[in-house]
């Protein structure tokens, strides 16, 4: 009788007793949680007929081993590496990273540091909509990136993780569960690839915690098959004069959701949450914002960036909330969207709710066209059409680059949005 992803018996993990119990509690959460509908306003505009996950199995282990972890190239010098193929780890290496620093698998640190991974696995509550697809994440991850970076301490190096899926309808859960100690700073690149071209299935979450004064800046660059189904669920709190930089690459998918909470619980502290989405073809990106004032005096900067090509789709519901004690708070949310077609379809829905009157605050989304002066200017200089216009996308993308600190993971951004829209 073939595998289905809904089986009762999970794949085989070496999950410690209290966690394996507390996955049987979440396929149940999931299974008793009704399905999104039209009705529920964070699926508004939503393609509901992608949420069907019938054809999808458990991921087997990876025929190609070698080259998975032969093609997990980024940026090349790096504090340390983690490859990861269909919820297994293929790869390890640390050997750049400072004392007292954790790098390891998820089930790894769930055994060895079951006090810390209880503290900050999937502690913040689901607010966006995925609450049941978290359910089902939690339910059978059996892999995934754990890293902890004490307090004073710099990592001077990025690190990088790379989470591959491969084989026919195979599903994935990939979890990045990162904790930064008070005054500590890290960069992560957290790759999430196909290593073919077929359906797949993949429902990942993210953790990124940060203790006072702390600095993280996280780039997660998805690039699954252009036929794969994903879940991308991500929950950041940031602590007192903490900064937390968060930018999201959609490359790849079928069918994109992507659910992004930032909250800000300690006084001074800023999130930056950015989004490139080069989208063509019957695509669609549906991604959900929340960033949470808590503490006063703090700051959260949003601007996510969309090119619609062809066909495709965009959604994008972002809230800015004020709570009661968050005064002197300062908000921004911005999306826009770059129209290549007349058929593509971008939906936007900024939004405020703010609950003190101490504040300055401010969303808005804008939608416009390619400009005729810019490709008359192109094509005057004997530039082709088709090239003009990746040229200009490619721009509008670097314009959001230019705002990241560190000049070689920028270059390195823009290799692969320049890869990505095939400019020569």
């Amino acid at each position: 009788m073939s595998t289905t992803l809904m089986d009762t018996t999970a794949p085989a993990t070496t999950w410690p007793d209290w966690f394996a119990a507390q996955q049987q509690a979440a396929l149940a959460e999931y299974e008793n949680s009704p399905d999104p509908t039209r009705k529920d306003e964070a699926w508004r505009f939503a393609n509901l007929k992608a949420l069907d996950l019938s054809a999808f199995v458990p991921a087997e282990p990876v025929a190609s081993e070698g080259r998975l972890i032969n093609a997990s190239t980024g940026l090349g010098d790096t504090s340390a590496k983690l490859i990861l193929g269909n919820n297994t780890l293929l790869h390890r290496e640390a050997s750049a990273l400072p004392a007292g620093v954790i790098f390891e698998p998820l089930e790894t640190a769930a055994a060895t540091h079951a006090d810390l991974f209880k503290k900050y696995f999937m502690a913040q509550p689901v607010e966006l909509g995925s609450r049941k697809f978290a359910a089902l994440h939690k339910a059978r991850v059996a892999g995934g990136a754990f890293l902890y970076v004490p307090a004073n301490t710099s990592v001077s190096l990025p690190v990088e993780i790379f989470q591959w899926v491969e084989g026919a309808n195979a599903s994935v859960f990939p979890h990045t569960l990162i904790v930064c100690g008070e005054n500590s700073s890290v960069t992560v690149v957290d790759y999430f690839k196909s290593a073919d071209k077929l359906p797949a299935f993949a429902c990942g979450v993210n953790d990124l915690h940060l203790d006072r004064g702390a600095k993280l800046t996280y780039i997660a660059v998805q690039d699954w098959s252009r036929e794969t189904t994903a879940f991308h669920i991500n929950s950041t709190v940031v602590d007192r004069d903490a900064t937390c930089t968060a930018l999201i690459a959609n490359f790849g998918g079928a069918y994109i959701r992507g659910e992004s909470l930032s909250r800000l619980v300690g006084e001074g502290s800023r999130s930056e949450m950015f989004s490139i989405n080069p989208v063509e073809g019957t695509r669609e990106i549906d991604q959900r914002t929340l960033q949470d004032h808590v503490a006063p005096r703090a700051t959260s900067d949003l601007l996510y960036l969309n090119a619609l090509d062809d066909k495709s789709r965009t959604i994008f519901a972002g809230l800015i909330k004020v709570e009661p004690g968050a005064a002197g708070t300062d908000a921004y949310q911005k999306v826009k969207n770059l129209i290549l077609s007349d058929d593509a379809d971008p939906n936007s829905m900024p939004g405020l709710e703010i609950l003190n009157d101490e504040v300055r605050c401010s969303h808005g989304a804008t939608n416009g066209p390619v400009s005729a002066d810019e490709l008359f200017y192109m094509e005057a200089r004997g530039i082709a059409k088709d090239q003009a216009r990746r040229l200009i996308v490619n721009g509008f993308f670097n314009n959001l680059l230019e705002r990241l600190e560190n000049e070689t993971l920028r270059a390195h951004l823009e290799t692969l949005v320049a890869a990505r829209l095939a400019v020569a």
